[in-house]
This record gives structure tokens, sequence and C-alpha cells, in this order.
């Protein structure tokens, strides 16, 4: 294939539409137009944070160019029937995705057809009948339909509902988002609320099985726990300071009641390269469905350091017990492969 053919493929994403692939995280990438192409696959690589797939394309009369393309985790693409093996190196492929906005042949995968056919489900498929329960305990996911919809990813919900100072605003114009900066390269998870926003894509646990004493939070991403103080005691002086934050909660009726405070310093827990630190302060609140099918979940996230305003959202947690944490340790080589070089 030609080079002027691929880039025939260059098409404004609303022309066509794509069963959604990719990682949350679309830094530095242009989400607003995709490339197709076919060509040959070189390298299918199975780690998290992100699968990557390196399709060769033939250029008449030159040599093959490489494009390098990101995919989700391993825990999301092996809920959709991905394997190791779904793709090998010497499979010729047609694929559609988002470049990279610096020109480099590298972009986030929308779609992908292998010859002979990938038999992989679009979606994960939910259970005939809407599963129950009586308790906050088990496994959730956000209800996408009834979520609204921000351009880009994890960031495009804080791109649109952060409201900046002017000391946020500069931070946030001086980050490199494809260099070493970016704490996304390093395996650095992000603190709350990340674990509820995040579960768009990843499930997150409740655990009350010493509800009186400590509520378990956990989260696919990065293998995040967090321990829930539920005992009375206060936060520690603020000079104390936790990477995730030190939580306390309590009980509001049927609703838990999350505070969370005593942050680290962080350079872009929102992905967008506004800070946070020790003046940061998030409140959650998880109330059951009367029909037990669903949490209404939502937080407050305020941090008077880098925001003129406090920021609130709220989304549905669909109860999922037929779906299985998996868990999977951060690659740093992974981790890392989007950066610039």
């Amino acid at each position: 294939m030609s080079i002027r053919k691929y880039l025939m493929g260059l098409v404004t994403a609303a022309a066509i539409s794509l069963p959604v692939l990719a990682h949350h995280s679309d830094a530095g990438v242009d989400v607003e137009s995709v490339v197709a192409f076919e060509g040959t696959v070189r390298e299918f690589t199975w780690k998290n944070p992100h699968v990557y797939v390196v399709v060769e394309v033939e250029q008449d009369g030159e040599s093959p160019i490489a494009w390098e393309l990101q995919m989700s985790a391993v825990t999301i693409l092996s809920r959709r029937g991905w394997t190791s093996e779904t793709l090998s190196p010497g499979d010729h492929v047609s694929v559609r995705a988002n470049p990279a906005e610096d020109g480099r042949r590298y972009g986030i995968l929308q779609s992908v057809e292998k010859e002979g056919g990938l038999a992989l489900a679009a979606a994960v498929k939910a259970p005939d009948v809407a599963p129950s329960t009586t308790t906050l305990a088990g496994t959730w996911l956000t209800d996408r339909a009834t979520l609204q919809s921000y351009p880009g990813g994890f960031d495009g919900l804080f791109h649109a509902l952060l409201k900046l100072n002017d000391k946020g605003k500069t931070a946030k114009a001086g980050f490199s988002v494809l260099s070493d900066e970016n704490p996304d390269a390093s395996c650095v998870g992000r603190p709350t609320p990340s674990a509820l926003v995040s579960t768009t894509l990843y499930l997150m646990e409740i655990d009350l099985t010493h509800q009186n004493e400590v509520i378990v939070l956990r989260g696919e991403r990065f293998n995040e726990v967090r321990t829930v103080n539920m005992d009375g005691r206060p936060h520690p002086d603020p000079d104390v300071r936790f990477a995730t934050g030190h939580s306390i909660g309590r009980w509001d009726g049927d609703t838990l009641v999350i505070d969370t405070a005593n942050f680290e310093d962080h350079r872009s827990p929102y992905q967008i390269g506004v800070p946070s630190g020790g003046l940061k302060h998030v409140v959650e609140r998880y109330r059951l469905s009367e029909d037990g099918t669903h949490i209404d979940a939502e937080f407050t996230l305020e941090d008077p350091e880098y925001l003129t305003e406090p920021m609130v959202h709220s989304r549905q947690l669909i109860y999922s017990p037929h779906l299985e944490m998996l868990h999977g340790d951060c690659d740093q080589e992974s981790s890392s492969r989007f950066l610039a070089d």
C-alpha cells in the first residue's frame, strides 16, 4: 500500500462508527481524526497498563513504515475476549486509529480487522436479568449509558469540570504531557477520586467484611487499595500525608460517606497537568438504589490551591458480580511507551 493511500484514510471521527478499544489516556493524540490503513503485524505486546501492536505498512518502491498503536489494558481487553495470542507477527490487519498530534507514526487503536476474523465481542455481555444486591459490597462498573460524555477519556471529564485559578492554569500550561514529567509514564497511580472515575473501564470492589472498623475499596487500575477508617478517628495532622490520601468514613442513613484528606503532592492526578497537594479534600457518597441494581455515587473535590470552586460529579455504578476483578502489575516499559523521543 502506498503512503498516499493510507493518508487518504484520514477522516473525521464523526464520519465513522468505531468500536472503542482504546485506553482512557489520550495524551498527545488527535481524538478528532482517524487514520485508516492495512498492514502486517510486527509486534503484539501483552502488558499493563497498555497493550501495544506494531503494524508495518508497505510503500510502493520504498521501505515499509511502522505504526505503533496503543490499546487498552490487559484487564479490559481480557473481558472482551482478547488473549496474548489474539494477534501474532505476520497477521494481515486493517486498522483505524487516532494519530499522534506531533506527526509520529503513533496512535490509539480504535478498531482492527484480521484476515479470517477475530471472533471478539464488541462489548462485555450483560446478564439477561440485571443482578441485584442488598448491600454496597461487591464489584461495580459505571453505567456508561447514563453518563454524560466528554471529549477524550479520563482527562476529558476533568478538562470539562475543573475550574482553575491562576496557579492551576499556569501549572497546566507548563505541563509536558509527552515527557517523563507525566506520572503516567512511571507507573505512578492517581489518588482519589481516580478509582471512581476509572469505573468507566475498570472494576471497583467494595469490601464490607470488617465494616465497623474499616471498609476497603479496590480498583483494577494499578491494583489500587484504599482503606476507609470507620472507627470514628479524625484525620491526622496536616503534615502527615499519604499518596492516596487518608480516608475516614461514616454512614449517613443508608449512604456511605467517605472523607479523604492529607494528600501528598501529585503533579498530574487528573491527567491534564493540574497538580494537587495538601489542601485537596474529597468527599464521596455511595447509596444503593431501591432495587439493588446500582449505586448512586457522587464526589465533591475541592482544592483551593489550584481550583476556584469545588468540582462535583455523579454517576451510577452497576452491580457486576458476573465480572471478575483482574489485577495486573504495571510494566514500566509499557507505561512510558507513549512518550516522545
